[in-house]
């Protein structure tokens, strides 16, 4: 069973929600956009749909990591996950501090891309885990060779720390504190 936890409305875009993600149910929806050509940086271009559904179902059975399905106008549009930078992606690789919180979000495939749309996307994800109090800081850890995302990163308030080697990739370690994601979206999220 899935349930909508998060909605946003974007000023020019409308409706965006995060659901509960149901790795079996959402394994082909997941494999099609995992698998796309512009999901390379996901690592799973030769995943099948088996594969998909059980690294979903891996990340639901983990304690510091989890994943949600993003809609747009109530039909699935972007994937994100939220992990514990302490315990997966980069355990000994930065100093965690109290209140880290690490994400990934993937857009879906299209054949009609929507200008704004992946930056509206990031603000959701961004908006979203800092309504928890408790977040102070977001931790990403994308791929060096990932200009794109590096700009988008930026666009919302992220700054680059420094460059960690990880077994599968060069990753631009970058943080975002409430501060600097209020300041970048003129107020996205409350004090």
């Amino acid at each position: 069973m899935t349930a909508v936890i998060w909605t946003r409305i974007d000023e020019r875009l409308g409706e965006f929600a995060i659901r509960t993600l149901a790795p079996d149910a959402d394994a082909a929806l997941l494999h099609h956009w995992v698998t796309d050509p512009k999901a390379a940086f996901w690592l799973m271009q030769d995943a099948d749909v088996a594969r998909v559904a059980q690294e979903y179902r891996r990340i639901a059975a983990d304690p510091h990591h989890d994943a949600f399905l993003g809609l747009w106008h109530g039909r699935p549009a972007f994937l994100v996950e939220r992990y514990d930078p302490a315990h997966v992606e980069l355990p000994g690789l930065y100093e965690a501090r109290a209140g880290d919180v690490g994400m990934h979000f993937l857009c879906a495939p299209t054949d009609t891309p929507v200008h704004g749309f992946t930056r509206a996307v990031i603000t959701t994800v961004m908006a979203w885990l800092f309504a928890d109090p408790a977040v102070r800081r977001v931790v990403v850890e994308p791929d060096v060779r990932n200009t794109a995302v590096h700009a988008l990163n930026a666009a919302v308030g992220f700054e680059p720390v420094r460059t960690i080697a990880k077994p599968e990739k060069d990753a631009l370690l970058s943080v975002c504190t409430r501060d600097q994601f209020r300041a970048a979206t003129r107020g996205e999220v409350p004090a």
